[in-house]
């Protein structure tokens, strides 16, 4: 793998080393290495242990200058062909972030800190994968940031331990009780509080010595003075140093008695607390944020609340008098930093970090509607499977977005890992209702949205989800949020001919267009009862007849004078007639069925479910209907249809099939695409003599 970590600078810091230890160990392993920061001590450091260093001013917390940085991230990815970049703090992470948009990187953050919750903190839960260092701040992500469980990784921070020399705290022990607080100088690192906690112990313990190792950024300055004011007030000036930054701390730990953690606010993780314990040196710690995953008060450390300079004194004097209970402490301590702490460790869970998000790709497949289209997109989604298996072959995981109306025909689709529901006409109705389904897709984190759907609703879905790659027609309803279009094309083509012009784009050629369907055992034991319920025998022959079409669509409809006509004619053939249709079709059913007078039809309308309706047509010899959804439903099972088209193209609309028959006038006037139109001579033009010709003619 080609790995690339960016970070504000190389100085010295628990993020540094951290991003040092793992360059160094992916080297080793046969990795490449590359770190972006605005440079520091440990560049150096770093090109020794064979990794390679670009400066950017990635430190500045400046609009126009992060803008400015994507560019040039940008490059630095393609030239060193990077797979994953890892951002570790916020003004790098919104470089980064930006600069994976427009490359094939895949983008990984590490929340180092216990963010605020503002926008600017956002950028750290937008990676494929959120790396946290301790339980703390993965609840805190999923809580304050709705980021999704399965995004989150645990990896906590962890220690080289050949770099310690592990010594016994009873047999260091000196005249001398050298007590150290490590870390930067800043108020949420309670300096003030250490201080006065060992004001309390200072004329208890005659050689304490108090070591402050590290120093105040520029803009703590003012701070740092009002520490020393403190100290001499307290008179601890003579037997306290402030050591400044240290590069060597292991140096610094063979010379300490104990180490304190005195941090007020909820620590990321507390990386001092375990180099000191693979030291061998006895830590005293506030009880914040991820130092809990590391110390259980009284067997590796002892645990006091934060800003209490009594119990944290009360502690410190605990360890002083006791050694054997600080060899205890710190013996268990080394052995949980042997077992979770190493770096080895680390590096191993980095690295399934970074597999998993190279691995697994997530994919949206957009149909919202209507019901007949979403089974025409059956062979869309088959095809789509075959390019992205999953298992053994693949670690490809398809979601598909459907309208509400239409959910149940992909309920038992073997080729969706996931169906997402969202009801455009109700719940999610209007602008808000497109931003809040936005918002579930945004957490999915998709790598890949294909639009078969192509209207302004689902282009406008297909953006907001946040997913770089979003394939469709360029047809100008909002097209411009895609940025992987295609141009319609003016010749007619059938509707799966059509979808698969899309796939295109993503090497998926069209060697199936069957459709399918997927009812359940249930559904058919509901169709055997509807209609032995009556008396239909197993060697009738059967012809199903849609009654009606899109209530919106009535220029589809076939005359009912015509349906008459019709039942009446294969009655006489002693050929049993199944009337399908909707609830709103009963009362046309009910003057269909009290005009006939010579044959009996088996009423359907309103009593199945889509996929009982599915069953029901497949039990069917032949049937017709007009331009929808249950002629495609023939034709996902199997069922011998005649297609009769009249204000639409048949061309444009006819799902595919091996045994069918299209009826049709071309009329100077149709295709119209009309509604609704006062003659219907489209479909007032096809016979019956027609129509039963072609019952007859698939019969044989």
């Amino acid at each position: 793998m080609k790995i690339l970590q960016i970070l504000p600078e190389l100085n010295v810091g628990g993020v540094e080393t951290g991003t040092l230890d793992l360059s160094k160990h992916l080297v080793r392993l046969g990795h490449k290495s590359v770190v972006v920061s605005a440079g520091g001590a440990l560049v150096e450091e770093l090109k020794t242990d064979g990794a390679k260093h670009y400066t950017l001013a990635v430190n500045k917390k400046s609009i126009i200058s992060m803008f400015k940085l994507i560019p040039m991230l940008v490059e630095i990815i393609n030239k060193e062909e990077i797979d994953i970049v890892h951002a570790r703090s916020r003004v790098p992470a919104w470089i980064a972030y930006f600069a994976c948009r427009r490359s094939r990187a895949i983008f990984v953050t590490t929340c180092h800190g216990y963010y605020k919750k503002h926008f600017f903190s956002v950028v750290m839960g937008w990676a494929k994968r959120v790396i946290v260092l301790s339980n703390v701040i993965a609840r805190h992500m999923i809580e304050d940031f709705s980021l999704p469980h399965e995004r989150i990784k645990l990896v906590p921070r962890s220690v080289d331990l050949g770099k310690f020399k592990y010594l016994d705290p009873k047999t260091k022990r000196k005249e001398d009780f050298n007590v150290g607080i490590i870390g930067r100088i800043t108020p949420l690192k309670g300096h003030l509080h250490f201080i006065k906690a060992m004001a309390r112990i200072y004329r208890l313990v005659p050689r304490l010595k108090i070591w402050i190792v590290g120093d105040a950024p520029v803009s703590k300055e003012a701070y740092k003075e009002e520490l020393q004011i403190l100290v001499r007030r307290l008179g601890l000036w003579h037997c306290t140093e402030f050591l400044g930054t240290q590069r060597d701390i292991p140096g610094i730990l063979e010379h300490l008695d104990l180490v304190v953690l005195a941090t007020t606010t909820q620590e990321a993780f507390g990386r001092v607390v375990i180099e000191a314990q693979a030291a061998g040196v006895p830590v005293v710690a506030t009880k914040v944020g991820g130092v809990i995953d590391i110390i259980e008060d009284g067997k590796n450390g002892l645990l006091v609340p934060p800003a209490d300079a009594k119990s944290m004194a009360e502690a410190v004097m605990r360890i002083f008098k006791d050694t054997q209970f600080a060899r205890e402490l710190a013996e268990n301590a080394y052995i949980k930093v042997k077992e979770k702490y190493n770096v080895e460790l680390m590096v191993k869970n980095t690295l399934d970090v970074y597999r998993e998000a190279l691995n697994n790709f997530k994919i949206l497949v957009i149909k919202l509607s209507s019901l007949g289209d979403v089974i025409l997109s059956t062979a869309s989604l088959r095809a789509i499977r075959e390019k992205f298996p999953s298992g053994a072959q693949g670690n490809y995981k398809i979601s598909f977005l459907v309208g509400e109306e239409s959910k149940d025909i992909l309920l038992r689709s073997p080729y969706i890992d996931e169906l997402l529901v969202c009801d455009l006409k109700n719940k999610d109705k209007g602008l808000a209702g497109l931003w809040g389904v936005g918002r579930i897709l945004r957490k999915k984190n998709f790598d890949l949205v294909i639009d078969l759907q192509n209207s302004r609703a689902s282009h406008i879905l297909a953006a907001l989800s946040g997913c770089i790659h979003r394939y469709g027609y360029n047809n100008k309803k909002f097209s411009f949020l895609l940025n992987h279009a295609i141009c319609d094309q003016k010749s007619p083509v059938d509707p799966v001919t059509h979808q698969f012009r899309v796939l295109k784009m993503l090497g998926i050629d069209l060697l199936n267009n069957a459709l399918e369907l997927w009812p359940s055992s249930e559904d058919e034991k509901a169709v055997d009862e509807l209609l032995n319920a009556q008396w239909l025998s197993q060697a009738q022959k059967v012809v199903g007849i849609n009654i009606s079409a899109s209530k919106r669509w009535s220029t589809k409809f076939w005359p009912l004078e015509y349906l008459i006509c019709l039942c009446e004619e294969l009655g006489l053939k002693d050929i049993r007639v199944i009337i399908t249709g909707t609830q709103e079709d009963q009362a046309l059913a009910g003057r269909l069925i009290n005009s006939l007078k010579n044959t009996k039809v088996i009423n359907a309308c309103g009593k199945t479910s889509i996929n009982e309706l599915a069953v029901l047509i497949k039990k069917c010899q032949v049937f017709i209907s007009a331009d929808s959804s249950p002629l495609h439903i023939a034709s996902a099972v199997g069922t011998p249809f005649i297609a009769l088209f009249g204000p639409t193209d048949a061309r444009r609309h006819l799902p595919p099939g091996k045994d069918y028959i299209v009826l049709n006038k071309e009329l100077q006037c149709s295709p119209c695409y009309k509604t609704k139109c006062r003659t219907k001579r489209c479909m007032a033009q096809i016979s019956p003599a027609e129509v039963f010709e072609a019952v007859m003619k698939l019969l044989k």
